[in-house]
């Protein structure tokens, strides 16, 4: 039997680099990271999902790499590594790690042997053009920031393309060599215990480009990457970043032989627009849209994760309510089509609202993925550049420091941050676990509810019909067995009738924002608080 384990997952996203540091020098490490496994078992998650540990210049957060079969030695080494890989499977984690193949740093060896000798065999790993070409400033990914995708490079008396920054030359997926040493990449650490990749900018990634003619993607790459994959090993898993029209999706899933996991973009956005209007409209509407997937296919939903909340699919009006309601201020704005800010901050640090976006999360169709510190509800920084307000040092004690490292906070890698209400004396992870009622037990509780409800992962969605435009209703059936959620987006408790559920049923309360009166013969009218949810079982 095939073993889909991605459909009934949580999983959790962290930077090695800012979680726990291990051995004081002001940097995260793996031996930080492994002592404090047990915090992310307690939350109940059974995937991890690291950033990049590799070694890198660090001017794009660790996807400029130099090197991919190694650890970044402020990191660790690859024994370190291997530690932490053991003692994750211990604790009944699997995990996934970063792999950012559309680019490398101008450090890495084979950029630089490229650019200095026109006859090496790594001069065909990137792009190059020897004369300047038209429209280097169409496809920036960073505008404001960025100038250019082509830049000309004195060593090579030649132009290079680079989708992100110009210190990030592109890798050429038309060259066999590259590709293959892409395969070498994954069975590598295939062998140290990862149980799959997340690809970095996918689309990027299998787009051919050359100076003189219209680019063109190789899609066919992922189904070769796939195959590879699972001769290796069968359970491993590739989820891609890929912020794409819904016309494009049948290029990364395929039928179902390509990528695993694609993280639900549109859908994101959309879900911040109908909490900007406290109206569920826009996130229903959403939702019937969606196509239906392969059977080994999956969506990994996310309120935030390390980047900027791009709201870029939104029309500018609607980009503008979402502002208007979340991002207010100019510096809380990035690339004319974003926010970076962390999900505490977004949503006023309500306490209510946190909890219904979170419960909205993981009942959407999909496997959920947490931003580490989001289970805290950990504020940002807004004055460091660009995405970085939200990488933050993770904060797990009252200490000034909050217990990240022991060298005084100006030896940090980020500075601690200081805002009274988000400060590491407000909000740790120490006093969170110790306390019933925090947030992180909370959320603790619901992803054990989640995991409970394997329908949500694994079966067919219906979204009955409600006479309040501020609900969202979804409905799961799978196996004979079915789960029904309600969601109140607005601040304003109601009564709700919902049409379209079956008459023979009972239905069982099993999570929600308080206990609500015991009423087994629902007459399909529900009680919501003002931004309150219910999940129910239906039997």
């Amino acid at each position: 039997m095939l073993d889909l384990w991605y459909k009934n997952a949580a999983i959790y996203s962290l930077n090695v680099a800012t979680y726990k540091d291990g051995n004081g020098d002001g940097i995260g490490d793996f031996k930080g990271l492994v002592a404090q496994l047990d915090h992310i078992a307690q939350l109940g998650v059974n995937c991890l999902w690291l950033l990049p540990f590799y070694p890198s210049p660090g001017l794009d957060h660790g996807y400029d790499v130099t090197d991919y079969y190694n650890v970044a030695p402020a990191l660790g080494t690859l024994g370190d590594f291997v530690e932490f890989s053991h003692q994750a499977r211990l604790r009944g984690m699997r995990l996934i790690i970063d792999l950012p193949i559309n680019h490398t740093s101008e450090r890495h060896p084979w950029f630089q042997q490229a650019r200095t000798d026109p006859k090496s065999p790594f001069r065909e790993y990137y792009i190059w053009s020897d004369a300047e070409p038209e429209n280097s400033t169409e496809g920036v990914v960073f505008p404001g920031v960025q100038l250019s995708v082509w830049t000309y490079d004195l060593s090579a008396h030649a132009w290079y393309y680079h989708r992100f920054y110009q210190h990030q030359p592109d890798l050429n997926i038309a060259c066999a060599a590259v590709r293959e040493e892409i395969f070498k990449i994954v069975g590598f650490w295939l062998e140290l215990g990862v149980s799959g990749f997340r690809i970095d900018a996918a689309p990027f990634v299998v787009e051919e480009i050359r100076p003189d003619r219209p680019a063109k993607h190789r899609y066919e790459f992922f189904g070769e990457l796939r195959d590879f994959l699972s001769w290796r090993k069968g359970d491993a898993v590739l989820l891609a970043e890929a912020n794409v029209a819904p016309s494009e999706l049948d290029h990364y899933f395929g039928d179902g032989s390509r990528i695993h996991l694609l993280f639900a973009f549109l859908l994101n956005q959309h879900l911040f627009l109908a909490l900007a209007r406290e109206n569920a409209e826009p996130l229903q509407r959403c939702l019937a849209a969606l196509p239906r997937l392969p059977p080994f296919a999956q969506w990994a939903q996310f309120l935030r994760n390390h980047d900027e909340l791009d709201l870029g699919r939104l029309a500018p009006e609607e980009r503008e309510e979402v502002y208007a309601a979340f991002a207010p201020v100019r510096k809380m704005q990035l690339y004319g089509r974003g926010i970076r800010r962390r999900l505490a901050c977004i949503l006023g640090n309500d306490r209510r609202r946190i909890e219904l976006t979170f419960s909205l999360l993981f009942s959407l169709p999909g496997t959920p993925v947490i931003y580490y510190g989001d289970e805290l509800g950990m504020g940002d920084d807004l004055a460091l550049p660009e995405r970085w307000p939200v990488r933050t040092c993770m904060q797990w004690t009252h200490d000034e420091d909050g217990g990240f490292s022991s060298p005084p906070a100006a030896r940090l890698l980020h500075r601690i941050i200081n805002d009274v209400e988000y400060a590491p004396a407000k909000v740790n992870a120490v006093a969170q676990q110790r306390d019933p009622d925090s947030l992180f037990n909370w959320l603790r509780r619901l992803v054990e509810t989640r995991q409970s409800c394997p329908e949500i992962g694994w079966g067919d969605l219906s979204l009955p019909q409600s006479d309040q435009s501020t609900v969202l209703t979804q409905q799961f059936a799978w196996e004979g067995r079915s789960v029904f959620t309600l969601h109140n987006l607005s601040q304003a408790k109601c009564n709700v009738h919902v049409t379209g559920l079956s008459k023979e049923r009972k239905l069982i309360d099993v999570f929600g924002n308080r206990v609500y009166p015991s009423n087994a013969n629902l007459d399909d009218e529900f009680e919501l608080d003002g931004y309150g949810y219910r999940w129910f079982r239906m039997e």
